[in-house]
């Protein structure tokens, strides 16, 4: 008895722990005598299957969870107790731990993982290619562009917005580089792959420290061209470009030239019309943009010039702005928000033309602390690229805020990244809020995922009681050291507190290290996310089956409870069922409020906006769920991680077909594709393969949508209706989904179960057999 002391009050369990314990050490190991309660001694036959492999697991400290899992079964049967006495029925059996079912392989997912010397590109034509941005601005005429260009505050009428050099100007080889002739992209590629590239340090900390050998008050904020503006201005570290243009050229000359960095970030973190707001200065936003990247243009070109062996480069600084898309303002209202999905696209939009202009190479998304704001912001840049033909690579940087390794929006480093890699960055990292020693496990669990370059800037570490930071240059090296000796990183620089000697002792410490290698590539898999990240070819639900199990209670055509619920306005009690499913097993929430007697659009929104801010919730990735295309986009709007959308098909027609497939793949969405064509469902084995063919097809050779992110639903029929015609509906099914699997590498494939038995609805126990 002294063996399942901790289980007391319970018999059954206990004489099950002592039946395996004794018939193995008596059978197997001679034990002879025992003192035990005889009348309730069970023999080993006579233990139920599923309660042996516990108490083995048990008695053989066979798996760490092996206490749990008798703890939950002792529940169970505790339970029971109860119900027996209460004359009530028993409790459902916990299913205990399931015997994983290995997944069914295809020819396709025997690829031998090959190694990479390129990151993933965009799939654009320029950037397949490596096409040259020609830097001949002028020559961009898209109309959106012009529009942008037309609000310019910009006086100067020879403000150039052509930055091409002549061809000639320096050698053709590398690590020779002229604007016009050589590809960003290809240079990029070269350096991250042979050394640990340099970026710049804080813009803000090197103000901060011009100020305090210079007189640097509002007056000198304002300068000559805002000396009357109705508000202070002071603070506003972007106007400076403007106000005080040699100063800023001074830092970013530094950078250069006692830091040695290969790239530099402009003046330009806040320079958007939501966050010029603060000072009233939203029409200056292009300007600001232009003169922050034009001086940094001009700085880079002054450096190369001197050593034309290490061309230096532009980075154009799009930060996140003063407001956010996942968070509420507001306490008492979950939903509220204080920006839009659009209204940040709008500003991001203009903010790229205003620096592409103004001469930069590279765009990078920074400091993200909302990753909606992110991919609103790559939302903005892919417009751009889109309408003007170029190809800019684009970097993205996260900032984790403390050391629960989250952003400020609650995802982890990996969902970050599988939130945003939709948008092919060409370099990903982390940057600001913590120091080189904070980092180091969330560098590392990043660096195992991410397929592109990977970056580092740092906080000179964490702020001092008087908000500044104390890491000198030696120590900000040493601290950054693992990163170069675990090979983590191919491009580091400073955030918060650093200067150009930090950046000088990085760059002299990272000379000693190899850089990065990028990961081999092997089988694409489907990666979504939620405020964690989900690998759905790795998923296992809780039957042990290869399978994503998405829970079905939060649709308004599945569950009347929940329809009555959103009808009535009670949003707080549709969480509590969201949240249940997943503490049931659900890897996904379906969501799906169309109704003709409901606003669709409005109510779309509004859940997604609470459940993003529930994390028992929003930990899993959401399935937008509506036959409307406008409800799925509006919740898309609204989603920071990588959902699915249910659904897209050819019954709109080819073209509106592939309009709502670009759209989805500008937004990183996977694509539920439904067996739907022009002349309606596809019901037979051989109408669901013909259709599902010709949608792959499209998708991935039109579209170029990424075949893993594609979601099959061939159409699960009821059957057992007494109708011969409905007959064959079951087996037809699965005989499709092996050929469509067969034929189109790389899909999924995904049914609506409760179909397949309708016709014996009000019965569970059949329906779920």
């Amino acid at each position: 008895s002294n063996l399942s002391f901790g289980f007391r009050g319970v018999t059954k369990i206990r004489e099950s722990i002592h039946a395996c314990f004794l018939h193995h050490a008596i059978t197997e190991s001679g034990m002879d005598v025992g003192i035990v309660n005889a009348k309730e001694m069970y023999h080993i036959n006579d233990l139920e299957p599923d309660m042996l492999q516990i108490c083995e697991n048990l008695v053989f400290n066979k798996i760490p969870e092996a206490t749990d899992d008798m703890l939950e079964r002792t529940n169970y049967e505790r339970a029971c107790i109860v119900a027996r006495k209460e004359k009530k029925a028993p409790p459902r059996k916990p299913r205990g731990r399931p015997v994983i079912v290995p997944r069914m392989k295809f020819d396709y997912d025997n690829i031998v993982p090959k190694p990479a010397f390129e990151p993933p590109k965009p799939t654009s034509d320029a950037a397949q290619n490596y096409v040259p941005n020609p830097y001949q601005n002028t020559k961009l005429t898209h109309e959106k562009i012009l529009e942008v260009r037309s609000r310019s505050t910009i006086k100067d009428p020879n403000a150039t917005i052509d930055w091409n050099q002549d061809p000639s100007l320096y050698p053709a080889d590398y690590p020779h580089f002229v604007r016009g002739r050589d590809s960003v992209r290809k240079h990029l590629t070269s350096l991250f792959n042979s050394k640990i590239a340099m970026y710049d340090g804080a813009m803000g900390t090197m103000i901060q420290n011009y100020g305090k050998k210079h007189k640097l008050g509002e007056a000198e904020y304002r300068g000559e061209q805002f000396k009357d503006w109705d508000c202070n201005v002071k603070g506003n570290n972007d106007m400076l470009s403007l106000t005080m243009p040699e100063v800023i050229k001074g830092i970013y000359s530094q950078y250069l030239e006692i830091g040695g960095s290969n790239m530099i970030g402009t003046n330009t973190f806040s320079s958007t019309t939501i966050a010029m707001a603060d000072y009233n200065m939203e029409a200056y936003a292009y300007e600001l943009n232009y003169y922050g990247a034009r001086l940094a243009r001009e700085a880079c070109d002054e450096m190369t010039a001197k050593d034309p062996t290490n061309p230096r480069f532009v980075c154009g600084a799009m930060g996140p702005t003063n407001r956010t898309g996942s968070i509420s303002p507001s306490v008492e209202d979950a939903s509220a928000r204080n920006v839009t999905f659009d209204e940040l696209v709008e500003t991001y939009f203009e903010q790229a033309v205003g620096l592409v202009d103004g001469g930069a190479d590279i765009l990078i998304v920074e400091t993200i602390f909302d990753t909606l704001n992110a991919k609103a912001a790559l939302f903005a840049v892919g417009e751009f690229l889109e309408f003007s033909g170029l190809d800019i690579p684009v970097f993205v940087s996260g900032t984790l805020v403390d050391q629960s390794g989250r952003t400020l929006s609650g995802q982890t480093g990996e969902a970050f990244y599988a939130s945003i890699r939709h948008s092919k960055p060409m370099c990903v990292g982390l940057n600001c809020a913590l120091g080189a020693q904070q980092m180091v496990p969330f560098v590392e669990r990043l660096a195992k995922v991410v397929e592109c370059y990977m970056h580092v800037y740092s906080n000179a570490g964490l702020p001092n009681a008087m908000g500044g930071y104390d890491d000198t240059p030696e120590d900000m090296a040493k601290y950054n050291k693992v990163f170069f000796e675990n090979s983590w990183l191919n491009m580091v620089g400073g955030c918060c507190g650093s200067t150009p000697p930090h950046i000088k002792a990085l760059r002299e410490l990272s000379a000693n290290y190899k850089p990065r290698k990028l990961p081999d590539v092997g089988r694409p898999k489907m990666w979504l996310s939620g405020l964690e990240d989900l690998v759905v070819d790795d998923c296992v639900n809780h039957l042990g089956l290869p399978f994503l199990n998405v829970g079905e209670r939060c649709n308004i055509a599945g569950s009347k409870k929940f329809k009555n619920l959103i009808m009535a306005g009670d949003y707080g009690k549709c969480m509590d069922i969201a949240k249940q499913q997943v503490a049931d097993g659900a890897h996904v929430i379906d969501i799906n409020v169309d109704d003709g007697m409901l606003d669709g659009v409005a109510a779309m929104q509004k859940f997604v906006k609470i459940a993003v801010t529930e994390p028992e919730v929003s930990k899993a990735p959401f399935m937008l769920d509506a036959s409307n295309f406008k409800i799925v986009i509006a919740g898309l709007k609204w989603c920071q991680g990588k959902p699915i959308v249910n659904s897209i098909s050819l019954k709109v027609g080819e073209e509106l077909f592939k309009e709502h497939a670009t759209l989805l793949k500008k937004h990183g969405a996977a694509a539920v594709v439904m067996a739907f064509d022009e002349n309606g469902q596809a019901a037979t084995e051989s109408e669901k393969v013909r259709i599902c063919q010709r949608s792959y097809k499209i998708l991935v050779e039109e579209v170029k949508f990424p075949p893993e992110d594609i979601i099959f639903d061939p159409n699960v029929l009821t059957i057992g209706t007494g109708m011969e015609e409905h007959a064959a509906y079951g087996i037809d099914f699965i005989k499709a989904t092996k050929t469509i699997k067969e034929t189109c590498p790389y899909v999924k494939i995904s049914g609506g179960i409760s179909n397949l038995s309708f016709g014996f609805r009000g019965v569970t126990k059949i329906r779920e057999s």
